[in-house]
């Protein structure tokens, strides 16, 4: 089609590999409206906002239409005001009435379309079936009551992010997009990346707000409140104030939060350079000794749950250490507690980040100290921003200001974290210096860098052959452990970002639509690098500091106290086990897993053995056999429990002798309460 045009209300556009009508209208500088469409999915076409009027065909969606030469396409005719119009309408009259206080006030598209129409009011008669949100997720909040029926939060959780926590469910007037099985979305296999919040048009998924506890902590005179900023939000938070995609606002966001009344400011980019010296020593180590190779990184907690779910054999494969947020959130709790005098539960660590997923990281049982959480309270840059706003200050006229040190020192290497390669980047910029015991003038590995879901690099290290896989979205980290699982690829090292882009793509940032904003936001990271005087982790001084007073050396034993933890396989889905053979009040109990991993290592053919024998002996009215879903022993099974006992890498002979020996012991109970 190159070298062809279209015309479009009368002006000629040429067209140049576009796909559907939609993008050329675009082209032509026409903001037609959609619901649906989305650069990044399918093309589902549904809401039919996108109609527009083809001589010769009447009235097609533009953007499931292909375009063809010489096609006249008239984008606002009035029948098609008049049907958007009425599109919108109704679509208002099945939804939530409260904007004012919805959280996607001024973001929200069908506000937008509501205001660009005209439309004052609804002629049709409401039909909302007010239903209750879903709030049991830490990360996010789903309210069926402002749902559109686009598809949006499906198709990416799905097409993206390969998980599938959502969908569509019944048909005509009852459709409506729920979790899995109808169950909470804290019940199924969401990882809380929180894409589907990212994406959607309006409030029905929106990140889950922690403004008003921090507020709560910030006016409690006994508490010491830190904030921890993250790399990507410095990149983004300006776009909530009128500033361009991609603009630094470090300063001011330091001057915010003295204002807002936090009593210690520091940047969560120091703890980004002390992963890199942590993972890189775990790295090393690994490769030496071709330990668990390949090592996965470990900053991203959407990414660690979608390994503990759906890959339990890679689990080990996950570096042990924390992420910065948490790495962070230790150290403060253990430096700041002795340096002010103050009890670990006195000290409130709020992190601000462009993360969702960060909200469940924070309240993982793994970082709970005698019931003292290392992070407190995360606030998304959404959330910031709104605090921002609450407290009155006109962010573009606040003058810069500094972080606290010394956790407010940081390198370029801790700030290109909030890349997709940023991590891969700096762990190279320590590991090529650590390997040849050289310094190097060049600090940039630019091979690691780019917008492809899954990019790959080969580099020579001192004599050694390394091989990284670069990856950003759910779906990509599927397809590489599907090939690593297969033997078809090999990696030393891999870096996994499930938003794609990386932090600066995350769904705690400001909303957007255009990957241009990604793009801008990326670039602004790379330009803080080259900014800053250290670009790598190594030399920052203050870390050099930690490891003298505090850590000891990288690797040690009060290093992986403070900064490392371990990751366990996980249940995708909670339920109730199911019933498959009954016996009395005082019957033994059998559970037979049924999980992903459990059935394809014989779990079905066990549970046909354990029926088989409990009839041969009789046994039906002296045990009940249930069909469990995952004992979250995924890389050692079958796993079944008899009684109290659970048994891992199970046979039917195992499974017999427990039988016997519980059964004996139940008896026992049975004769002394008689």
């Amino acid at each position: 089609m190159n070298g062809t045009v279209i015309f479009i209300d009368n002006k000629e556009i040429p067209i140049e590999n576009e796909q559907n009508l939609l993008e050329l209208i675009r082209k032509a500088g026409v903001d037609l409206p959609t619901f649906c469409y989305h650069s990044e999915l399918s093309i589902y076409g549904a809401c039919r906002l996108c109609m527009v009027q083809v001589e010769g065909m009447g009235l097609v969606p533009a953007c499931s239409t292909p375009p063809t030469p010489e096609m006249k396409v008239s984008t606002n005719t009035e029948e098609i005001r008049k049907m958007r119009k009425i599109i919108v309408e109704l679509l208002l009259a099945n939804h939530s009435q409260n904007c004012p206080t919805c959280q996607k006030n001024t973001t929200c598209q069908l506000q937008a379309l509501a205001k660009r129409f005209g439309i004052t009011k609804v002629r049709f008669k409401n039909q909302l079936r007010e239903m209750p949100p879903d709030e049991s997720s830490p990360s996010l909040v789903r309210d069926p009551n402002k749902c559109v029926l686009c598809g949006d939060c499906v198709r990416i959780c799905s097409e993206v992010q390969s998980v599938g926590a959502i969908d569509f469910a019944y048909r005509g007037a009852q459709t409506v997009v729920i979790p899995s099985f109808g169950k909470a979305l804290d019940q199924v296999e969401c990882v809380n990346c929180g894409q589907c919040a990212r994406i959607c048009p309006t409030g029905a998924l929106t990140p889950k707000s922690e403004v008003d506890e921090v507020w709560k902590d910030i006016h409690n005179p006994s508490k010491v409140v830190v904030a921890q900023v993250a790399p990507a939000v410095r990149v983004a938070i300006g776009e909530m104030f009128g500033l361009p995609s991609g603009t630094t606002t470090t300063g001011q966001i330091a001057a915010a939060l003295r204002a807002i009344g936090f009593d210690k400011i520091y940047d969560t980019s120091f703890t980004a350079d002390l992963t890199v010296l942590e993972e890189s020593g775990e790295f090393i180590k690994r490769v030496t000794t071709g330990d668990r190779i390949p090592q996965f990184t470990s900053c991203c907690p959407a990414w660690v749950k979608f390994v503990e779910q759906y890959y339990p054999e890679f689990v080990n494969h996950l570096s042990s250490c924390r992420s910065p947020q948490q790495m962070f959130g230790a150290l403060a709790k253990e430096m700041l507690s002795s340096e002010l005098n103050v009890k670990p539960e006195d000290i409130v660590v709020v992190s601000i980040m462009p993360c969702t997923a960060k909200k469940f990281e924070a309240k993982r049982p793994e970082f709970e100290r005698d019931g003292v959480r290392d992070v407190d309270h995360v606030l998304t840059t959404q959330e910031f921003g709104r605090m921002i706003e609450e407290a009155g200050l006109h962010f573009k006229e606040l003058g810069p200001e500094s972080f606290h040190m010394p956790f407010g020192f940081k390198t370029g290497a801790g700030v290109i974290f909030g890349n997709s390669g940023g991590v891969s980047e700096a762990v190279l910029r320590y590991v090529s210096e650590k390997l040849t015991g050289q310094k190097h003038e060049s600090y940039e590995f630019t091979s690691v860098r780019g917008e492809n879901g899954i990019r790959e690099a080969k580099l020579s290290v001192a004599g050694n052959e390394f091989t990284l896989a670069v990856v950003s979205g759910l779906g990509n980290a599927r397809r590489a452990l599907d090939r690593i699982r297969s033997g078809e690829a090999h990696y030393d090292f891999v870096e996994v970002m499930a938003c794609p882009g990386g932090c600066v793509g995350g769904a705690g940032q400001p909303v957007f639509s255009d990957p241009l904003v990604r793009r801008q936001r990326t670039k602004g990271l790379y330009e803080n690098d080259r900014m800053l005087e250290l670009h790598k982790s190594q030399d920052n001084p203050y870390i050099a500091e930690l490891y003298g007073t505090v850590l000891g050396e990288v690797g040690s034993h009060k290093a992986h106290e403070l900064l490392h933890t371990s990751y366990r396989t996980r249940k995708r889905i909670l339920d109730e086990d199911v019933s498959i053979s009954s016996g009395d009040e005082k019957s033994l109990d059998i559970s037979v897993c049924f999980g992903t991993s459990c059935f394809l290592k014989g779990s079905q053919k066990l549970l046909h053995d354990i029926l088989g024998h409990i009839r041969s002996k009789g046994l039906n009215a002296r045990v009940n056999v249930n069909a469990s879903f995952c004992f979250e022993k995924c890389d050692k099974g079958p796993t079944i429990k008899v009684g109290s006992r659970t048994i891992e890498g199970c046979t039917i002979e195992k499974a017999i002798e427990a039988i016997k020996r519980e059964g004996v012991a139940l008896a026992e109970e049975v004769r002394q309460n008689v």
